[in-house]
């Protein structure tokens, strides 16, 4: 299928959803001087070079230029990055990570597998000798050494390049040093396994073994001359990767943390910081019980700090567990019906703000990123995240304008990122003492359109939803509906910001009125309100009815026709929808779902769904393949689109295909389609348009639209 060069798809696939050319990964050094970032040179650019900006004369420069360092040359990503990158759904090129040292005069990344450190005040970059291919390297907080991970191996070389050596090397070819495994990784929010001591002598190391971990084949078939790639996989209910935690000196000489592994066996965050003894936040597996961990470095012993228990299960949050500088636990936690900051033994929030990140701590305040709690009025609030600033004088909101804003903080320098309904991208201010006064730019395309979006809520329950008509829309009469939700846990959809409703709009404007609805489970409102779909993921398809229903008493909805897509966990709800209530949905598009929840990891659905041996019921109603999953109500069968990715190693493809050979035995119609050499993300630029282009049509087909 081919189309115009510069229609939507093409540009939405070459940009990577606009997002290219935009600066971000901020660093503040600790005197506001300098504000580190990446950024690419264009917006159809993939290739990040690290940008260095004097907050003082506003002048910007290069730092270190991966197409300069790398003489030309092509990147070479050996199957660990690519794995890293897959696990945080990294798109772009050249340098994508990096870390510095405490003064944020030293900062290292891997580019093609080997190492690098840039002088940031210099603004030069140089190539250390090193064995590779190089993974997460960081300098010491002194800036003499850097430490990486090359082979599973643990290594460190000095800042000059000299005396590179080895700390730990893997005993076989299941253990690895200083990496997360895979549930840390994709589903705890950690994505490192060392972290240098405050005084640069020592490391905490984490040794990963896979081996009680099952092993599964991806294979690509379209390339049948290609080996298996053989990976282990977590799935639901069987054998985690064994993490232990190591006290490792620059001499090697090493001191193993002790806590009750068996009894805590997820290591899901760890903090050292000059203001405290290193941190641990451990997770018992069911995640209904943690510790938070004092680790003595010189003997590994450790000693409770906190414990929390809820009754259906423990979230994790970015920031926290940490110390504040006097030596005070900062952590967020459900308390009253309510996610609130605490420091030391006392709440700092209440039932006003939904806490969701700590973002900095100083001696004065903690900055934190929250969105209204669930006694907020209703569409003034939807789809909002602000940032504010809290200690015990009260609470301070530093984003002014509506929409969704994060931060970077250090000293008295502040770089705000902002998105809004009506500015295309993100802007970055640079704040100092709370005020404005520089602007990072921004290289990426303006989309040429902006969302027709109503932001509003649906349903008793006050579902969040976002509306979407077409843009040359201006009559009455009821349009054809797309419900385009993700719907699950970590994955809010309706928010207040520009772009997020870019592909949204293109739907609407093939002649849809496209619905966007955060049901229970998705993040945003309250705990209860996330944790309302505990062994029961198909309350997610009830909000879904729910808001339409509602939204059709207010909007030009045609409900006669209605059709919903979804991707990963909301393609999983897309192939619910059409299988559980035929009488409401007509057509659905369900993209790398998960069909079978017991083929996906551990932590995740573990955290939802409780173990398959404990909770096989829980399994069965939520899945898309048992004869419970395959029954409706009486009616039609409705067609149903299911695409995967070959190459999917999170929703391996195995989730399709088990959905379709359940449909073709209960003589259900479906279409398959299989997108080779594609994993979860789908950055391939003719592929993602296509994609588009293929999913518009087979709507107007299902739902007896014409076509131009």
């Amino acid at each position: 299928m081919t189309t115009e060069p510069h229609s939507f798809p093409r540009r939405h696939a070459r940009t990577q959803r606009f997002t290219l050319g935009a600066p971000r990964s901020f660093t503040v050094a600790p005197d506001g001087s300098r504000v580190v970032f990446l950024r690419s040179g264009s917006g159809t650019d993939r290739a990040n070079s690290l940008w260095v900006l004097d907050t003082e004369e506003g002048a910007e420069r290069v730092a270190a230029d991966p197409r300069a360092l790398l003489g030309g040359a092509s990147e070479d990503l050996s199957p660990e990055e690519r794995a890293r990158r897959e696990r945080s759904r990294e798109g772009g090129a050249g340098i994508v990570g990096y870390a510095t040292d405490t003064a944020v005069e030293l900062a290292s990344f891997a580019l093609s597998g080997r190492l690098f450190a840039a002088e940031l005040r210099a603004g030069t970059a140089r190539e250390l000798p090193a064995p590779g291919p190089v993974i997460d390297p960081r300098p010491s907080p002194d800036g003499r050494h850097v430490a990486y991970v090359a082979q599973g191996a643990l290594r460190v070389v000095g800042a000059e390049g000299e005396d590179d050596r080895a700390l730990a090397e893997p005993e076989s070819e299941n253990v690895s040093y200083g990496l997360a495994e895979f549930v840390a990784a994709e589903e705890m929010g950690r994505s490192r396994g060392f972290w240098w001591a405050p005084e640069s002598d020592r490391l905490l190391m984490a040794r990963v073994d896979d081996t009680p971990v099952g092993r599964w084949w991806i294979a690509d078939p379209a390339h049948p001359e290609r080996e298996p790639q053989r990976v282990p996989y977590p799935a639901a209910g069987t054998g985690n990767a064994e993490v232990r935690l190591f006290v490792i000196g620059l001499d090697g000489l090493r001191t193993e943390v002790a806590w009750d592994r068996a009894r805590y066996p997820y290591l899901a965050h760890v903090h050292w910081s000059a203001a405290g003894a290193p941190l641990l936040l451990v997770q018992a597996r069911d995640q209904r019980s943690q510790l938070i961990l004092a680790v003595d470095p010189d003997t590994g012993a450790t000693r409770m700090v906190h414990a929390d228990e809820d009754r259906t299960w423990l979230d994790l949050f970015p920031g926290v567990p940490c110390w504040s500088p006097s030596g005070q636990l900062v952590r967020i936690a459900d308390e009253g019906g309510a996610r609130v900051l605490a420091v030391g033994e006392r709440p700092l929030t209440g039932s006003q703000l939904h806490v969701r990140a700590v973002l900095d701590v100083s001696a004065h305040d903690v900055l934190i990123s929250a969105s209204a709690g669930a006694e907020a009025p209703g569409d003034a609030e939807t789809g909002q995240v602000h940032v504010y600033r809290v200690n015990e004088l009260g609470v301070e909101r530093v984003s002014q304008e509506p929409g969704v804003h994060g931060a970077v903080r250090a000293g008295d320098v502040t770089v705000l990122v902002s998105a809004t309904l009506n500015r295309p991208g993100s802007r970055v201010q640079v704040l100092r003492d709370g005020k404005p006064t520089r602007t990072v730019p921004s290289y990426a395309e303006d989309p040429g359109m902006s969302p027709r979006v109503t932001l509003t809520e649906g349903g008793a329950r006050r579902v969040p939803c976002a509306v979407l008509m077409p843009r040359d829309y201006d009559g009455d009469t009821p349009l054809p509906v797309l419900m385009d939700p993700y719907g699950g846990p970590h994955g809010q959809r309706v928010v207040a910001a520009h772009n997020a409703h870019l592909t949204s709009q293109w739907f609407a404007d093939q002649g849809f009125a496209v619905v966007v609805a955060d049901g229970r489970g998705t993040p945003g409102r309250s705990p209860a309100w996330e944790k309302a779909i505990h062994h029961d993921f198909t309350l997610s398809l009830d909000d879904q009815v729910d808001a339409l229903e509602d939204l059709a008493k207010r909007h030009p909805l045609d409900l006669s026709r209605v059709a919903i897509r979804g991707w990963s966990f909301g393609g999983w709800l897309a192939g619910l929808a059409v299988l559980r209530r035929p009488d409401v949905f007509h057509a659905g598009i369900a993209g790398a779902p998960v069909t079978d929840w017991s083929l996906y990891d551990t932590h995740y659905t573990e955290r939802y769904l409780g173990t398959p041996a404990e909770h096989p019921e829980s399994y069965a109603k939520s899945s898309l393949v048992t004869a419970e999953g395959l029954s409706s109500p009486a009616g039609p069968h409705r067609p149903l689109m299911i695409v995967h990715g070959l190459a999917d190693d999170n929703v391996v493809v195995a989730h399709a295909l088990r959905l379709s050979s359940a449909l073709l035995t209960a003589g259900r119609p479906h279409e398959v389609l299989p997108l080779s050499g594609v994993t979860h993300i789908t950055p391939q630029e003719q592929v993602a348009e296509n994609l588009l282009l293929l999913q518009v049509d087979f709507l107007k087909r299902s739902l007896g639209l014409t076509t131009a």
